[in-house]
């Protein structure tokens, strides 16, 4: 028995781990796979221990697995949003009222055809299929628009925010290039 534990003491570790996800609990039901074995090699028929060894790894990951439902403890923040509403909490809501707010304003401000395209895809987050077929355009001018609308709205967010439109396409650690 001492020979198939440092023979297999990796494997049936790496087994648990692999099952689990827990390096602790893996630790452990290697332990309890070699005892079990350990405690039951009168029924082993002495043919491939390995895979013997594996399936008592299983076995024990398993129930393992199983029991840790019933051992979780509900943390108070856990047992706490239970009884929070469903719809989030007020100042949660206000903030979200307005920046739709503020977005369907700056979708208004835009110039025809431009404001239209974006209410309808920005606001109303309408798919540009659904857009063309309601406007009778085709759906890659519609795409177009969208792109424009979105490339305008950028702009006045960017008046807003210092002048910052546009950094968002910038990867991390480029420098916007400096026309001027």
């Amino acid at each position: 028995m001492a020979d198939w534990i440092d023979r297999y003491q990796n494997l049936i570790l790496s087994v648990c781990f692999h099952m689990t996800g827990d390096y602790f609990a893996s630790q452990d039901l290697t332990q309890e796979t070699f005892l079990a074995a350990f405690l039951h090699m009168a029924g082993f028929d002495g043919k491939n221990e390995k895979a013997w060894l594996c399936r008592i790894a299983a076995n024990k990951c398993t129930d393992y697995l199983r029991q840790a439902g019933r051992r979780m403890i509900p943390t108070e923040d856990a047992s706490m949003d239970a009884f929070h509403s469903p719809a989030g909490r007020p100042e949660q809501e206000t903030l979200e009222a307005a920046v739709r707010e503020e977005l369907r304003e700056k979708c208004r401000s835009l110039k025809p055809p431009y404001d239209e395209i974006a209410y309808q895809y920005f606001y109303l987050e309408k798919k540009p299929e659904e857009i063309a077929d309601e406007q009778g355009k085709n759906k890659k001018t519609v795409e177009t628009q969208i792109y424009r609308a979105r490339e305008k709205l950028r702009h006045l967010y960017g008046q807003e925010g210092g002048g910052k439109a546009g950094k968002s396409r910038e990867g991390p650690g480029r420098k916007e290039r400096q026309d001027g």
